[in-house]
Parts: C-alpha cells; structure tokens; sequence
C-alpha cells in the first residue's frame, strides 16, 4: 500500500486540502470557503471553529475523491495565513474570534510603543536600530503584525487577555488543535518581533524587547526549531477529521515560507517570483541581512538553518482585479458565481494583440503604496502617456509589464543584499498561468523565468516537501532535482531595448512624482 502526506494551506478566503505521495509529489486537493468578519472599526476576524470545520469538509471530499484509505495517510503540514492571532486556552482550544492579518485596530498601541521624541520615518529611532540589530526588522505601525493584537487586546480586552493562555499564529493554532501541543516555531514567531534571530540554529525570546512591549512572556508559546516533528494526531482530531490516530504531524510555517519552497528555490541564493494579489521576489540565504533603505531583511526560515530574504510588492495580480471589477466590469454585473469564466483567456489574447511596450504607455502598479524596494505608503498607481492611440488591449498589456517593471527594480536589491546575479528564477502564484505574463516577465528581468507546475499550489507544494524533509522521505537536494518545471521562458533580446527605456522612465516617474503624491495622499 502507498503512503501519503496531506497538507493544509488554510488563506484566508478558506482552507486548501491537498494530498502527496510521501515525496512530495502532487495528486489532488479541494478547496472550502472562509469568510473574514469586516467591522467598522478597522477590525478584521475570523472564527477558528469554522476553520477546522471547513478543513474537514475539503478532507471528507478529497478522501473520497481519491479513494485513499486514512491508515496509509502518514503525516499532515500545515500552511497558513500568516501575521494573525488566535487567543488559546491551555487546551489549545480558541476562546474568541482569531485576529486576521489585515486587523489594525492595534495601531495606536504600536506608535505608542515606539514613540521616541528623535523620529525616523514614524519610529522612534534608538528603539527602531535596537529592534533591527536582534530582530532583522520591527513591529509595523500600521498596526497589522501579532505584536500590536495583543496590545489591542491587553489594552483594549483586558479580561480576555487575562484569560488567554496563549496567543498563537494561525498554523500554530492548526497545530495545537491537532497535536494538543502549544507551541511555535522558529519561524512562525518572527513576525512577533520579540525574539532575537541573529543565530538561526537558537532563537530565544528576548527579555529586553518583551518588557518594552509589554507583553508578559507567559502568553507566548515555547519555541522549537523550524520544521520538526510536533507529535501524533490525538484521538479526537482524528475521529473529527476522520484520519488515523498514527498520523504524524509537522510543525507547519506561514504562507511564505511554504511558497518559498514549494517554488523548488530551495538552494542559497535561487530566487523565486510570486504574482499574486500583492508580489514578491525572494531567496533563501546562509546569512543574516538587514536593508533597511529598501524595506527588506532576512527572516528565520522554514527550512532549518536557512534565512529567507523577505521584501513585498502591494498590488500586482490586484491590479488587473481593479481593470476588471473598475473599467471592464462592474461587481453589481457578475454572477453569483463571480466574473465570466473566460475573463483572464480573454485579457491574455487581448494583451497579445499589442507589442512589447504597450506602445508606450507605461502603468505604474501601486495602487495602495509600497513597501520595497521604497516604503511609501503615499504613492499611488498611474497609466502614464495615455493617448488616443492606445485602446484597452495596451492597459491590459501595460499592467502585467508594469508588475514586471516593478519587481525589475526590486530585484536589482536582492541581487546585491545576496551577493549574486541570478541567472533564473522561478515564477509562482496566478499570474504564472499567464504565458503571456511569464514572457513578459523574462523579457523585462532580461532572466530565464521558469514557471513551475501548479503554480497557484506553490504552498500547498512547499508543505509536502517539509513534511517529506521532516519524516526523512527526501532531501533538499532531491527537491531541486524532482521539482516539476512546466515550462521555460527565454528572453526574446529584440524586446530589450524597449523595456530597458521603460525601465528607465519607470524609475523616473516615481522621482518626479513623489512629492505630488504626498501632497495629494498625506492625511
């Protein structure tokens, strides 16, 4: 009989069931919805309970599917939304609604917090260097990190936070519900930013950042090493979940940490590309690095004794959302079940009906700001040298080589915080079932992109293989050598001319604009 590994990707829209052979290797998933409980006062939250319960309906569904029997299922990773609360009691079990990442009623409390009369773009500065120097970064002032829902909470809830046991990351919160073992790992943690990572193989909460957030160490949950085995399933989440009481189960990571291996970039120094509804464009690294000019640092990563170099684009699949939902439909005009379902077949023969440069026009993807390689929240997106020649197939066109044009800029950074030029790069995310888009993305990094299989499976991917790593099914290096290429784009060198005046224009527009923009966005 075949063994399997299940994994879990729980986003935030719902939880993503998939099973692997015991090498990692993909066979099927299902797919549950979630819902995210807007209120009004920038609150965002979500109910733990129905997580699970969702979890279970896309696992029923799977398990039926594939006609695999639970007995041979040996080890279950889970993925997960990350940057979020859930307040635990000592049995692992919620006692309140989980804290979504997008949460940031907490703001208030973290500007407190690193207010210092000497300022440096909001942070109190000798607070900011000392958070830097032992953590690679620090809490986000737009109050959207662990960090300042806990201080909403404290502040905000005090009868809840005496009663939480445990304020856990959502993966960690998955792994408590399944293992009863309240714990987190070195990577889960990081975004808490109160642990001190600057040796990856012993990272400890530290005592001095803990006592300047004011958060008490006793509502933190013990740390282990990133990617080690948490235990076997207990009874009752296997009768829930209808697996075998002998599954093993694999501490999990965050969203980006699965997607930085299920991309197959699993070496030092292989970058891989996300397009999704924000970017971004990271490697793993041997070493410790902090740029702050350009909003980038290197986190604990999921594979043990690795960082990864982490940096963000906002908007970029959001982008060709905003055309559809804005200029080409309306949402009042979609069917229950959403646009048409040939809408993006349709962008990518439109888009290729112009050429490369969209006959110059140029759009400029930030529609909420940015955070790399510049953090500014003031600026804005723009098609600039819009003209009565250019029709909506040039938009179309110019949006995906505006998130090419981007990510161009951001990559000469990782290039030099990682010491090497890339030859390649791995594609990843929903923009990758775009040929189109992968040919414009080579075309404008002047890179062979390589779009992997399953591109919008890249976490689920990364789960299996740090199952397979953890039960000892596989090897790093036979995750490069197995990992599934579904096609090569090579640059066509007649487009480089014009992408590189684009590029140049592109830099340009930002420059000359950026004062215009914090006039006009400045509140």
């Amino acid at each position: 009989m075949s063994n399997y590994l299940l994994t879990v990707d729980l986003g935030t829209s719902g939880p993503k069931v998939g099973l692997f052979t015991e090498k990692g290797k993909y066979i099927a998933h299902e797919i549950e919805p979630n819902e995210v409980i807007l209120l009004p006062d920038g609150g965002a939250e979500q109910d733990p309970e129905h997580w699970f319960s969702t979890i279970k309906t896309a696992l029923q569904r799977l398990l039926q599917k594939t006609g695999v029997d639970k007995d041979s299922i040996k080890a279950v990773c889970c993925t997960s939304q990350w940057s979020g609360t859930v307040p635990v009691n000592r049995d692992g079990k919620h006692i309140a609604n989980a804290i979504n990442w997008m949460d940031s009623r907490g703001a208030d409390h973290v500007k407190k917090m690193m207010y210092q009369p000497i300022q440096t773009q909001g942070y109190g500065l000798f607070k900011a260097l000392k958070w830097l120097r032992i953590t690679g970064g620090a809490p986000g002032l737009a109050g959207k990190d662990p960090i300042a829902h806990i201080l909403y909470i404290k502040h905000e809830n005090p009868e809840l936070y005496a009663k939480t046991y445990k304020f856990l990351e959502p993966v960690d919160y998955l792994t408590a519900r399944l293992t009863g073992k309240i714990q987190a790992t070195y990577d889960s943690i990081c975004v808490h930013w109160v642990t001190d990572n600057r040796d990856i193989n012993n990272i400890t909460y530290h005592n001095g950042l803990l006592k300047t957030a004011g958060i008490d160490r006793d509502k933190l949950p013990d740390l282990v090493p990133s990617n080690s085995i948490a235990g076997k399933i207990t009874s009752e989440a296997a009768e829930y979940l209808g697996l075998s009481t002998e599954t093993t189960v694999v501490s999990g990571c965050g969203d980006i940490h699965s997607a930085a291996v299920g991309s197959g970039a699993v070496s030092d120094f292989q970058p891989h590309f996300y397009i999704g509804t924000s970017s971004w464009l990271v490697c793993h690294l041997p070493f410790r690095k902090i740029d702050l000019p350009h909003n980038m640092t290197t986190i604990p990563s999921a594979i043990p004794g690795k960082y990864l170099l982490a940096n963000e684009q906002e908007t970029s699949g959001a982008c060709i959302h905003f055309l559809r939902d804005n200029m080409f439909f309306h949402k009042d005009d979609f069917t229950p079940d959403g646009p048409p379902d040939d809408f993006y077949e349709k962008l990518n023969t439109l888009a290729s009906e112009v050429p490369a440069g969209s006959e110059n026009l140029l759009f400029i993807p930030k529609l909420y700001g940015e955070r790399s390689p510049v953090e500014d929240h003031h600026t804005r997106a723009a098609f600039f040298n819009l003209s009565l020649t250019h029709d909506r197939r040039h938009m179309i066109r110019a949006v995906m080589e505006g998130v090419a044009l981007n990510a161009r800029w951001l990559i000469k950074y990782v290039e030099k915080n990682a010491g090497k030029k890339f030859d390649s790069i791995n594609l990843i995310g929903g923009g990758a079932n775009s040929d189109l888009w992968c040919q414009i993305t080579a075309d404008v990094f002047n890179l062979n992109v390589r779009k992997i299989k399953n591109p919008v499976m890249a976490n689920s991917q990364g789960a299996a293989y740090l199952a397979a790593l953890a039960m000892g099914n596989i090897t790093l290096k036979e995750i490069e050598e197995i990992h599934e290429i579904d096609k090569e784009f090579v640059p066509n060198l007649k487009n480089k001319a014009v992408y590189d005046k684009l590029f140049d224009e592109f830099l340009h527009f930002y420059k000359a604009n950026k004062k215009a923009f914090i006039r006009l966005n400045k509140h």
